[in-house]
């Protein structure tokens, strides 16, 4: 793996810092796809979408 140059590390730092909710978002919606797709049994999915359900009711209202 490349190692970053400091600029490029800088400024990283810099937009986490200016954007943590959407970082947090970006690695919440990362784990759960991870978790769907590599480790959910039967039972987890059907679970997932009731919670879908749920949400997508809350969000159209």
């Amino acid at each position: 793996m490349n190692k970053l140059t400091e600029a490029r590390e800088k400024a990283n730092r810099k937009w986490d810092s200016k954007n943590k909710e959407r970082k947090r978002y970006l690695n919440k919606r990362s784990t759960a796809k991870s978790f769907i797709l590599n480790l959910a049994t039967q039972e987890d999915l059907e679970t997932i979408k009731k919670y879908v359900a749920q949400r997508e009711n809350e969000l159209n209202k």
